[in-house]
């Protein structure tokens, strides 16, 4: 496998730090309303502290994920970690408009075959035959990687 890096995606740190004071805002907010709720039944004081518990839970998965960025070589795309989103021969499309289904800021690849599901969030997801990359990424970076996706497809034909 080359070591060529096309192009590469670096997580905004505003962005990451804005991102992850909201999700711990919310779940502080949680917390406090669970707790210092005079008149809350039992069984919405447990909602709430379970959901404050989820959004605590997905700010600390967020806080690791959004730590490394995303690379693209002539044969795959992967993570700062070594983890393979797509390779570059399953890739079908890239998806880049306004009315995409799409991360913010970010682009979706279609794939020719399902992968496993998973999620880095603020960074990309995997559901089935798509891919969206985008979240947190500054918008010039992951639109430099899909042109690159894109050149690296229209040269495979």
């Amino acid at each position: 496998m080359s070591d060529d890096i096309l192009a590469r995606i670096e997580v905004s740190a505003l962005l990451r730090w804005i991102g992850l004071g909201a999700l711990l805002a919310v779940g502080g907010l949680l917390v406090w309303m669970a707790l210092a709720g005079p008149d809350i039944a039992a069984p919405w004081r447990v909602l709430l502290l379970a959901l404050a518990g989820l959004a605590l839970a997905l700010g600390a998965r967020m806080h690791g994920a959004t730590a490394v960025g995303l690379e693209l070589t002539p044969e795959v795309l992967r993570d700062g970690t070594g983890l393979v989103l797509a390779r570059v021969d399953e890739i079908e499309a890239v998806e880049r408009g306004a009315f995409a289904f799409k991360p913010s800021k970010g682009f979706l690849l279609r794939l020719k075959a399902k992968k496993p599901r998973a999620w880095m969030p603020g960074l990309w997801w995997r559901w089935g035959r798509r891919v969206g990359v985008g979240g947190v990424t500054p918008g010039h970076q992951t639109k430099a990687m899909a042109e690159a996706i894109q050149m690296l497809l229209q040269e495979r034909g």
